[in-house]
């Protein structure tokens, strides 16, 4: 446990920051994994979904809570399975 009063605020902090960092985390995942389990949804919904998550993603990638490499990666990834699927409608 820390000693001094920075160290008391800077550990408020940590885990004050680390909470949001998990739950915006969380949200990108549920939302990646409706994305690719949606089967029976429109081509204009599917594309709304699409960019819900991608601009979680890359607010995510801005903040520093996810690195920019994988925002990237995964918009990659998210947005050929959306091609995929729109194509097979």
């Amino acid at each position: 446990m820390p000693h001094t009063r920075s160290a008391k605020k800077n550990l408020r902090k940590s885990e004050k920051r680390r909470a949001q960092n998990r739950a915006a985390l969380r949200d990108i995942t549920l939302l990646v994994k409706t994305v690719k389990n949606s089967d029976k949804t429109s081509a204009e919904e599917l594309q709304k979904q699409y960019n819900a998550v991608a601009s979680k993603i890359d607010k995510a990638g801005a903040k520093r809570t996810m690195h920019a490499n994988k925002a990237a990666r995964l918009k990659s990834q998210l947005s050929k399975i959306l091609n995929k699927k729109i194509a097979g409608k």
